[in-house]
């Protein structure tokens, strides 16, 4: 049995429309007009035991939505949805002892008390044998390096401090299933590489099913084998890193470093050119016209060095949400009947 099975997920807002004008004004206080917002759209998803997911999307795409509705935070409008066996939104205590839900932007802890009393009150919210809490706050701090941290209140933190505390805290009770929300969103470079390397370590470790949100592809080229890609509250992809450049990149960037002759005036007939340092240049070539751009280049200039790389990550997953956006404005639009 997967840990997480989703089939038909689907979850939709009310949303009052405000008009403007004072007289429309008036008129809302009698008579509102609403609309439906889909945020989640007939989702179907399996993630097995021990796998670590990223849950990748455009803002708005349904994402934090989805991981509110696998926590048990909010009810479906439609579907079902099973982690551990369990239905998510009746909220059983047996289920909230197995799972945790990491928001970057919300915090768990008591701003003014030191994060190691917030830890007190998950030992008894969660009933965890002292011992076994002891062994596993000292295990997580000592990992983190944030031992000598443990007696200064939250707010006194950096940011990347207050995320360390708030995953100690959401992994205090060993949950089998791990919800991230964008748990380095606004840290530095420094901070995001520790969160990282703790993440990696310990799903190695212990084997949990992560389900990761991120803006930051850096961390799902770090963590993630699987990528799932939302848009609209619909899935558009699901699997390999490797698999989206291929699928979705219809380009690749062909970087050469000239000898001693002037630069090229001609570099537009092979691609897009992207950059030019002379002696080096950057292209952009048709992935179909890889070879045969190469081999005129090749014959006729000298050409001291040459790469072919794939475009970034991120620019390949915006060419993806641009196409889906376009795709669901195309069927949303209306059409003519005469």
């Amino acid at each position: 049995m997967s840990a997480i099975e989703i089939r038909g997920l689907q979850k939709s807002y009310r949303v009052y429309q405000k008009k403007e004008g004072l007289a429309a004004s008036l008129t809302g206080l009698f008579r509102r007009d609403y609309r439906s917002v889909d945020a989640v759209r007939s989702i179907d998803l399996d993630v097995e035991q021990g796998e670590f997911v990223a849950f990748l999307g455009p803002n708005g795409a349904g994402k934090t939505t989805t991981l509110k509705l696998l926590s048990g935070v909010i009810s479906p409008t439609g579907g079902e949805a099973r982690v551990l066996g369990h239905v998510p939104w009746r909220r059983e205590n047996e289920y909230r002892r197995r799972f945790a839900l990491v928001m970057g932007q919300k915090n768990q802890l008591w701003w003014d008390l030191p994060a190691q009393e917030s830890f007190r009150l998950h030992e008894k919210i969660y009933r965890i044998e002292p011992d076994t809490f002891a062994q596993t706050r000292d295990e997580l701090t000592a990992l983190l390096e944030v031992q000598s941290l443990l007696g200064r209140p939250v707010r006194e933190l950096s940011l990347g401090e207050r995320m360390k505390m708030e995953l100690i805290a959401a992994l205090l009770h060993s949950p089998e299933v791990l919800f991230l929300d964008e748990p380095t969103i606004g840290l530095d470079v420094i901070a995001q590489r520790n969160i990282q390397n703790f993440l990696k370590h310990y799903q190695q470790q212990r084997k949990i099913t992560i389900l990761l949100t991120s803006h930051y592809m850096k961390d799902v080229a770090a963590l993630c084998q699987r990528v799932v890609i939302i848009a609209h509250g619909e899935i558009i992809y699901d699997g390999s890193l490797t698999g989206i450049v291929d699928r979705f990149s219809g380009h690749k960037v062909l970087s050469l470093q000239f000898g001693n002759e002037t630069m090229p005036s001609d570099l537009a007939k092979y691609g897009e050119v992207l950059e030019i340092v002379e002696p080096k240049a950057r292209l952009r070539v048709d992935r179909s016209k890889i070879a045969e751009v190469l081999s005129s280049v090749l014959a006729n200039h000298t050409v001291e060095d040459v790469s072919v790389e794939d475009p970034p990550l991120e620019e390949v997953i915006a060419e993806m949400f641009v196409l889906s956006a376009e795709k669901n404005e195309s069927a949303a639009a209306p059409v003519d009947v005469h």
